[in-house]
């Protein structure tokens, strides 16, 4: 399964539209949060961003809003799940 749009509209408003990446080894950011400033419609280079599980569905995430984070592309690409 994948989120739904309702847990994507609440993790997109907890998130202020920012980048929620907080992964002290992610190369994209050099302070605690990266905090990129997303596009909401998801549209403009630079600013695209995926609702990301923080527990893998295949390790057994849910697809639940406290399993759910915004990231800009650049941050997901660096997560170990990304295109699994």
């Amino acid at each position: 399964m994948a989120f739904s749009q309702t847990v994507i509209n609440e993790a997109w408003a907890r998130a202020g539209g920012k980048c929620e990446c907080t992964r002290q080894n992610c190369p994209e950011h050099s302070t605690p949060r990266c905090g990129k400033v997303l596009d909401p419609a998801n549209q403009r280079v630079g600013m695209k961003w995926h609702a990301h599980h923080l527990t893998a569905q295949a390790a057994g995430g849910s697809d639940s809003l406290s399993n759910c984070q915004i990231l800009c592309v650049e941050c997901h690409e660096q997560t170990q799940s990304y295109g699994a």
